[in-house]
């Protein structure tokens, strides 16, 4: 949780500063528009970077401040209610369903990628499976302790498979972009 709290949030952090530059300067170039594939300019000048009326990362930076503060908690000996553990669940499995909606859009309907924004989905993701595989460990999540047992061994390669779902689709629909680039 510290490391993707902490990815996570840089990532977001350097969304919004890239954000604010381009309401200051229009024509703002932002530190991740790479080429015309990998565009988070492109990216942030659309509709879905605002899904709730205001810039995306702004949710982001809220809520990897928030596991952050859990992370360092649980590090200091806290021990965290199972409600408590019910909450960081419905917050992370939005999160996680939210990213998945941000990636469909960037890539089926922007048909642009920006940098910082894949960090963020490799985060949650990361965090989404660790924390639900925690939780069914714990016994937050009821599971049979067999299938528990079993999550706790797989978490790494769920993650993994995950995301190569994830970036396997971007490289198939975008495979002669890529491949001109070379």
């Amino acid at each position: 949780m510290v490391l993707t709290g902490a990815v996570g949030f840089f990532a977001a952090a350097m969304l919004v500063w890239e954000r604010l530059q381009i309401y200051v300067d229009a024509g703002h170039v932002s530190s991740c528009d790479l080429n015309s594939l990998v565009n988070c300019g492109t990216v942030m000048r659309t509709s879905q970077a605002a899904a709730f009326g205001f810039p995306n990362p702004l949710i982001g930076i809220v809520a990897y401040a928030i596991i952050l503060t859990i992370a360092t908690a649980m590090l200091a000996g806290a021990r965290l209610a199972r409600w408590y553990w019910w909450c960081v669940q419905i917050g992370v499995t939005l999160g996680f369903v939210f990213i998945c909606w941000l990636w469909y859009q960037t890539t089926f309907r922007i048909d642009a990628l920006c940098l910082y924004c894949m960090i963020v989905w490799i985060m949650q993701t990361t965090l989404f499976v660790h924390v639900t595989v925690h939780n069914m460990r714990t016994g937050v999540i009821p599971v049979p302790r067999r299938v528990a047992s079993a999550m706790t061994g797989w978490a790494w390669f769920l993650t993994v498979m995950i995301l190569l779902v994830l970036f396997g689709i971007i490289f198939i629909r975008f495979f002669s972009v890529i491949m001109g680039m070379f």
